[in-house]
């Protein structure tokens, strides 16, 4: 498996997110309520992440982002 495939399977902790978008938390969260921003998992209890492929998929067009509707979704906490 390539590593740029492997990589599109890892789950970014939030600080991570932040780094990469550039987003603060806030304005994080306020776009998954939008939709426009990609939804955090569930990792348990109060863990979230975000999968590395809907981050890069979001960072390719911000502006033009719409979250996919997912039965796995976890909001924030």
């Amino acid at each position: 498996m390539s590593t740029a495939n492997s990589e599109a399977h890892w789950i970014l902790r939030r600080r991570h997110v932040e780094e990469r978008t550039g987003l603060s938390r806030s304005t994080i969260y306020r776009r998954m309520a939008a939709g426009t921003f990609p939804p955090a998992i569930r990792l348990g209890g109060r863990l979230v992440g975000w999968r590395a492929a809907d981050i890069e998929q979001f960072l390719e067009n911000p502006a033009r982002y719409r979250a996919p509707a997912r039965d796995d979704v976890g909001g924030a906490p």
